[in-house]
């Protein structure tokens, strides 16, 4: 019998524990599910790990064979010098339907220039139609499993997407780009800029004062990957100058926003709370078995993170 820690936020716990409970029932294997202090570490074979919880060393689990994040970003942990195992990233269906949710609601509210109508009530009649969705140019800059479900959803609905990654991908219905000469063709195009990126060095304030003037102007940015990927300072200077038309962001430097950070009350910026791309229990869980069924039957992780690239 195997036993898998559970090193998640306690609060959490009496919903990831029949999940699991079901999902490795669901997949043949016999398994104790233990929370920290429950079990010695070197009995330890899978971590089914979030940053909330109390392991920070991972030196004495000597027989544990993955880290199995429930999370999608992994830069509070990639760097830790005692984590010797295996790491996984979660990457579920409930996760990416989110982010696609988020993603494809806030450009079609760009698109159809939705708050100008939920916002002004005053009787003032402009029979103005937005454009369709062909003459509309979408960029997402990040096309891993998320960027690139995104992208799909886009192009189907008819928009002009380009995606800009380091590395080249193909993606049907999407002009792929990479490399600095495509970044800055990609922020050229981009009308509304969807952001999706990792937190990493080279992300880190990616969209900064230089890189928002190559972007049209009045452009709109939505980020719901990592917020170390805008300069704020940069982004509200964008905004007050009108290069920038409006900005709508899911995810921050400190969270929850403090409510003082100007974004609150900037009148072109919307705050939504870390929503766009929650963990679901039941749906991670399948992902979680799956990755420990794999590590027993010797067969590669899924969304094993590469720790020189940091996810």
């Amino acid at each position: 019998m195997l036993t898998i820690l559970y090193d998640g936020a306690a609060k959490m716990w009496p919903v990831y524990q029949p999940a699991l409970s079901t999902a490795m029932a669901e997949a043949g294997i016999p398994a104790r599910l233990a929370l920290p202090g429950e079990v010695a570490p070197e009995a330890v074979d899978y971590i089914v790990y979030a940053p909330t919880g109390p392991v920070q060393d991972f030196t004495p689990f000597t027989r544990t064979k993955a880290v199995l994040s429930l999370w999608a970003g992994v830069e509070r942990v990639v760097g830790n010098a005692t984590l010797t195992q295996p790491l996984c990233r979660m990457v579920d269906e409930g996760l990416e339907r989110g982010m696609i949710e988020w993603v494809t609601g806030h450009v079609l509210r760009a698109h159809l220039g939705m708050d100008k109508h939920i916002l002004d009530q005053s009787g003032k009649w402009e029979q103005i139609a937005p454009p369709l969705a062909p003459e509309r140019s979408v960029v997402i800059l990040g096309l891993g499993a998320l960027g690139a479900a995104c992208a799909r959803t886009l192009a189907s609905l008819g928009f002009r997407v380009s995606g800009w990654s380091r590395t080249p991908k193909e993606i049907t219905g999407v002009d792929c780009l990479s490399g600095a000469d495509g970044l800055r063709t990609a922020l050229a195009r981009a009308e509304i800029l969807v952001t999706i990126l990792p937190n990493t060095p080279e992300t880190t304030n990616l969209l900064n004062a230089e890189t928002l003037a190559q972007m049209p102007r009045g452009a709109v940015i939505l980020n719901p990957g990592r917020g170390n990927v805008i300069d704020d300072d940069a982004l509200l200077a964008a905004l007050d100058s009108g290069q920038i038309g409006q900005a709508t962001l899911d995810v921050f430097r400190i969270e929850p926003l403090p409510p003082e950070h100007p974004y609150w009350a900037h009148p072109h910026v919307t705050v939504t709370p870390h929503i766009a791309a929650e963990t679901r229990p039941s749906s991670a869980a399948r992902v979680i078995v799956e990755n420990i069924r794999r590590g027993e039957a010797g067969e590669p992780f899924l969304n094993r993170v590469d720790r020189d690239r940091g996810y």
